[in-house]
């Protein structure tokens, strides 16, 4: 099948030993971009067309989001994109540290019961994480359409030492996703934050 084809050439595992991320593009990786949860893959895809000179690795568990990725990494040759089907969580173990030039997170489930709240991805102990893997510069480029949700990113990236940043104005560059058009037509807007690692 196409996509067990797509997924075995362009895929990464959550599993296994630290990557090595020249050898993962073919190239000199350069700016190296963590998408988290990248939905159906529009902005991913977009950006990755716009910015050829950065590698990006997209993270989800959306089997059709995941299909639209690698088909457009086919048919667009999209030789920068690498995907992994699983949870974040798990694959960074075998990110290594100061490597990153961005991470992303645009539009991560809210879990807006109370019930649901600690699932949010955006928290304390997943943001110490995180960071140490950001290199001196690097940045943590947050959007949610859930303003609870936004306080809280803003709560928790303010508390951790090694970042600075807060909200900002939504960027003209960041693509507009499905997830996104539905909530302005709902009444909601977004919220953007960006965070940016020290070099200390």
């Amino acid at each position: 099948m196409a996509y067990e084809r797509s997924l075995a050439r362009w895929a990464l595992s959550v599993e296994g030993p630290g990557l090595l991320f020249d050898e993962v593009f073919g190239r000199d990786a350069g700016d190296l971009i963590l998408d988290i949860g990248f939905g159906a893959g529009e902005a991913l895809i977009e950006l990755a067309d716009m910015r050829p000179h950065e590698c990006v690795i997209g993270v989800d568990i959306h089997t059709p989001g995941i299909a639209a990725v690698l088909e457009a990494v086919e048919n667009r040759g999209l030789m920068n994109v690498r995907v992994v089907d699983g949870d974040v969580i798990d694959l960074l173990d075998r990110i290594p540290s100061r490597s990153l030039a961005e991470i992303r997170a645009f539009f991560p489930d809210p879990w807006p019961k109370q019930r649901q709240r600690a699932r949010r991805l955006i928290r304390a102990d997943v943001v110490r994480r995180l960071v140490p893997l950001l290199r001196a510069g690097g940045s943590l480029h947050l959007a949610t359409d859930c303003a609870d949700y936004a306080t809280q990113m803003r709560r928790v990236c303010d508390a951790e030492a090694a970042l600075e940043g807060g909200v900002i104005e939504r960027p003209p560059w960041r693509p507009h996703t499905r997830f996104e058009q539905r909530g302005i037509k709902e009444g909601r807007h977004a919220t953007d934050l960006i965070y940016v690692a020290s070099s200390t």
